[in-house]
Formats: C-alpha cells, sequence, structure tokens
C-alpha cells in the first residue's frame, strides 16, 4: 500500500485545521487507498499543546489515516537518536539546526521530511496552521487529489490526466517531483499595508527581493507578483498543467514532494526568516524535474496575533531576514539554474553533494550588497513612519547581528546539505525500531 505523509508543523492554537486536515487526509485514504499519516509537529505552549491533544484524541478513527502528534521533547528524542546513529558530524550542531529554539520555517519541515523517512513514506504533503480550505457545492476542496494523482509517477503517464501539458518533451521520462498550487485571499498583511501607505516605497523595498541584473520590465512584474498567491477568484472546477513549475506560481502551504527530492536535498534551516522554505522548488524548477500545478488553492488568513504590535515586529525582522537572505541563495540558484540537467546523476537522482558545494560557495558572497540592503529597508520603514519606525529603529540596532545571520544561515545549510543523505538513510534503518514511530502508529486516531 501506498504510504504518504500529511504534515502540519504548528506553533500556535489551530484546533480547527487539524481537524479540517484529518478530514483531507480522509478523504485521500478513500478516494486513492493510500495510508495516509497525518504528522502534527507541534512547538506550541502547553495550553494550546493540551487543546491541540484533544483535538486529536476527538479525531474519527477513519480507515487508511494514522494520526501522529508530537511535541518537541518526542521530535528531540527522535532526532537525537537518528543524528547520532547517523554518524554525521557536529552532533549537537546539527540537532540545533533541526530544532532551533527560534522559529524556523524551512526546519520545521525538515523534521516533517525526516520523521516521514522514518514512517517508510514516499511523499510529503504540506500545510499550515493559518490555511483553509476553498469548498465547492458544499464540499471541501482538497489539493491532496492532485498530489496524489501525479506525485512520482512518470510525467509521460501524467499528461492525459492532466488539462494541459507544457513540459519540455525531453522530460517525460523523469517522474514528478512536485505537485502544488498556491493560496486565494488576503496577500501578506505587513508587505500590504506599505503598498497602501506609498507605493513607491513599497516598489523599493519589495524590489529588495529581486535577484540584481533582471530587465526592468521583468522586475516591476515580479514586484506586481510577489506575495499575492493567486488572487481572490473563488474556486470554480479543476485546471492543472504538466509543467516545469516555478517557485512564484505555489505557497509552502500547498505544495507536496516526492521523497526523491527531500530523501536528498533539505531545507535552509535558517531562523526567523520568511521563504526559507521555498528552496526545494526553485531545486526541483532548475533540475528540470516535472511538476504539476492546480488550483486547488488553500484560502489564506491571519490570526490576531499577526495584526498585533508584536507580531507586527516579529513578521518584520523574519521579512528582513528574507531579504538579507537574498544574495546568499540567488547566488545558489544562479549555480543550480545553470547546472540544469547536471543536477541529477546518471539514474536522475539529485546529486546532493553539488548542492551543498554551491551553499558553500555562496555563503561567502561579500557583505557589502546586504548592507546596502538593510540601509534601503531601513530608510524607507522611517519615511513610512509610526510603528515601522519603530522597525527601523530595531532592525538598526540590530545592522552587525544580522549581516553576520545572514552568512552564518548559509553556512549552516551547507553543513546540514553535506549530512543529510547520512540523516535519511539512518532515519529509514531505524524506522521499526524508534519507539516514538511504534507507539504513535499503534494509536491512530
Amino acid at each position: 500500500m501506498r504510504r504518504v505523509c500529511l504534515t502540519l508543523p504548528t506553533n500556535r492554537s489551530c484546533a480547527a485545521t487539524i481537524r479540517a486536515v484529518a478530514e483531507e487526509a480522509a478523504y485521500g485514504a478513500r478516494r486513492f487507498g493510500a495510508e495516509v499519516h497525518l504528522l502534527v509537529l507541534d512547538s506550541s505552549d502547553a495550553a494550546v499543546l493540551a487543546e491541540h491533544r484533544a483535538a486529536v484524541a476527538a479525531l474519527p478513527a477513519d480507515p487508511g489515516v494514522v494520526v501522529h502528534h508530537f511535541d518537541e521533547d518526542e521530535q528531540r528524542a527522535f532526532l537525537r537518536e537518528v543524528i547520532t546513529r547517523s554518524g554525521a558530524a557536529e552532533t549537537e550542531r546539527v540537532l540545533d539546526l533541526m530544532l532551533p529554539s527560534r522559529v524556523s520555517y524551512g526546519a520545521c519541515t525538515n523534521r516533517a521530511f525526516l520523521i516521514a523517512e522514518a514512517l517508510g513514506c514516499t511523499s510529503v504533503h504540506r500545510r499550515d496552521s493559518d490555511s483553509r480550505y476553498q469548498y465547492l457545492d458544499g464540499e471541501p476542496v482538497f489539493p491532496l487529489h492532485h498530489e496524489l494523482t501525479a506525485l512520482g509517477r512518470r510525467a509521460a503517464d501524467v499528461s492525459g490526466l492532466v488539462t494541459r501539458s507544457r513540459l519540455d518533451p525531453a522530460c517525460a521520462d523523469r517522474p514528478v517531483a512536485l505537485v502544488g498550487g498556491s493560496f486565494v485571499g488576503e496577500m501578506s498583511v505587513d508587505v500590504e499595508e506599505i503598498r497602501r501607505l506609498d507605493p513607491a516605497v513599497y516598489e523599493d523595498v519589495i524590489g529588495l527581493s529581486v535577484p540584481a541584473g533582471y530587465p526592468e520590465i521583468w522586475r516591476k512584474n515580479l514586484i506586481a507578483e510577489s506575495f499575492r498567491g493567486a488572487g481572490t477568484a473563488p474556486f470554480t472546477g479543476d485546471h492543472t498543467t504538466l509543467m516545469s513549475v516555478s517557485p512564484m506560481r505555489v505557497d509552502m502551504c500547498n505544495i507536496a514532494f516526492d521523497r526523491e527530492v527531500y530523501g536528498r536535498v533539505p531545507l535552509p534551516p535558517a531562523t526567523d526568516t520568511i521563504g526559507s522554505d521555498y528552496f526545494l522548488i526553485h531545486l526541483v524548477h532548475d533540475a528540470r524535474l516535472p511538476g504539476v500545478l492546480h488550483n486547488r488553492h488553500i484560502v489564506n488568513f491571519h490570526t490576531g496575533e499577526r495584526r498585533s504590535d508584536a507580531g507586527f515586529l516579529a513578521y518584520q525582522l523574519r521579512f528582513a531576514k528574507f531579504l538579507l537572505s537574498g544574495p546568499h541563495l540567488n547566488t545558489v540558484y544562479a549555480a543550480t539554474k545553470a547546472a540544469g540537467d547536471a543536477l541529477l546523476d546518471a539514474e536522475g537522482h539529485v546529486r546532493a553533494a553539488a548542492v551543498a558545494g554551491f551553499a558553500g560557495d555562496a555563503a561567502q558572497v561579500d557583505r557589502a550588497e546586504n548592507a546596502e540592503r538593510l540601509d534601503v529597508l531601513v530608510r524607507s520603514y522611517r519615511a513610512l513612519g509610526g510603528r515601522y519606525a519603530t522597525a527601523a529603529d530595531d532592525l538598526a540596532g540590530r545592522r552587525e547581528q544580522l549581516l553576520d545571520e545572514a552568512r552564518q544561515d548559509m553556512e549552516d545549510f551547507a553543513l546540514l546539505a553535506g549530512a543529510w543523505e547520512q540523516l535519511t538513510r539512518a532515519g529509514r534503518a531505524r524506522a521499526s525500531l524508534h519507539p516514538l514511530i511504534e507507539e504513535s502508529a499503534r494509536c491512530p486516531a
């Protein structure tokens, strides 16, 4: 039986989302005959954790669905055993990269990847705690439908199952490595406010996310499309495209990867950095691995915390670090794009050592560009005034720390990428022997 992992990382109250994602898991098991492992990775505080445990305990016992709900202590125990058995160097440092004390979008997904390996899954399907499903004729529209239809199958065999194909025929014999959609609804609440306050400042700030050297017309198009998802049009029917999927067209709340990708290369574990979890989408695109783009978009919404002053400042830090990660990541992307098909070995597998090498080289990028980026961001925020001026003061006060962290984050990624295949092999080898996996597998909700 095909075994897949539908994962929901969270650090905030989301009992309703847990119930909704459990319904998607049941749909996948019922519709496709798969064994769906619903994996909730919980970094919430004690009160919210208890709320989530109650929500998980109340889930119906759906055939083919196995539910795992792991708090950080349980995750840490699993990680420590696997890292130790892997023989990877710098055990404690690798453990910190897998489970840092600060928010990391890449690290939480890396933990899902590694646990999915231990569970014997062939794919990972990620959702987010601040997401809802669209409905059509009173029924939820689940992205898992397209993910399980196409993922891992030869692209040529999928071509008759999609609305259209824009895939290079030379890639037809390669398996579908990624299936994804985007979101509809609110764009990022904080950058949307910048756009309303001053469109010129918005263009300056969002323009920092565009790699240097882009023609002006492309640059303006990228700025216009960034942080907007798929707009606001409701779902009225399926439309799927077999293609090399652009990272601009999909969102990590609505994505699925075949294990041939995440089993070989991890995500950057950078802390307090939005966008750090998009790396594999770029890698799949540059390696010319087939993907399917669909329109079963997730409904985006923002929690009350995101609209608070504390939530605002936390997001601005993560946004600033995203902009500062750009020169490093863009150096890697330039290398992966230039490599193209050479990113794959003779068997069609991603060459993990090459990616780790690119990351190591990118850590050495001159920080002068980042210093200028930070200056532009601080000036722009001071021009906006109000709480943006407060954010500007905060960022200026962290200037040297932020510049140092941008380089350190890429060095950390190079280290983790170099050890990743050791970790995934150890995870698979210890799957049936690890007590955490055994105990949760015996207790489906």
